[in-house]
């Protein structure tokens, strides 16, 4: 299989069924992965922050570092690719707290909700989500089968499926943070 590296501030997408999307060392930022299975498409986006109103200037440089232009081109481009908007499996990883321990800024957090926000709106569900925590994860997504896996910090890499195990682990985040809404 071959790698294709999303740096950060960058986007993938494939058709390439032998090739594996990945990301490394996601602390605040966030990776949004989509996968149509019948399409077999699968794209990966990493992004910094949240709102390119912070600077409109980087954000027609690079429209890949911010989650309100970068999401809308990934899914623009999975469907170009033959995706349909009801068959999109997408997943979501990061949004850790792990430069600002004193919770000033959270963007980890402002990174999590501006994804659902956007997603919620094109109406694409989320069939995953491992966010927020103080620790960075690296992300892997096979092209061929859809299928992700999940390394949290220097530990053992896991499969990301549903929502049962990533779920207790946003909802013990919102705990910690509070309400998201």
């Amino acid at each position: 299989m071959s790698a294709l590296v999303v740096g950060i501030s960058d986007c993938r997408v494939s058709q390439d069924a032998e090739s594996v999307l990945m990301t490394y060392a996601l602390g605040s930022c966030i990776a949004v992965t989509m996968y149509d299975p019948v399409a077999k498409i699968a794209g990966m986006l990493h992004y910094m922050l949240p709102e390119s109103a912070l600077d409109s200037a980087k954000a027609q440089q690079n429209p890949w570092m911010f989650a309100d232009t970068g999401i809308p081109l990934l899914l623009e481009r999975v469907m170009a690719g033959g995706a349909q908007p009801r068959r999109i499996m997408v997943r979501l990883t990061g949004g850790a707290q792990v430069l600002d321990g004193a919770g000033v800024f959270q963007i980890g957090k402002r990174n999590y909700l501006a994804a659902r926000k956007i997603l919620w709106k094109a109406g694409i569900l989320i069939a995953a989500e491992v966010v927020g925590g103080e620790i960075s994860r690296t992300v892997r997504l096979e092209v061929g089968t859809g299928r992700m896996w999940l390394r949290e910090g220097a530990g053992i890499e896991r499969e990301l499926t549903g929502h049962r195990a990533p779920r207790r682990v946003v909802e013990k985040e919102q705990a910690k943070w509070g309400s998201l809404s």
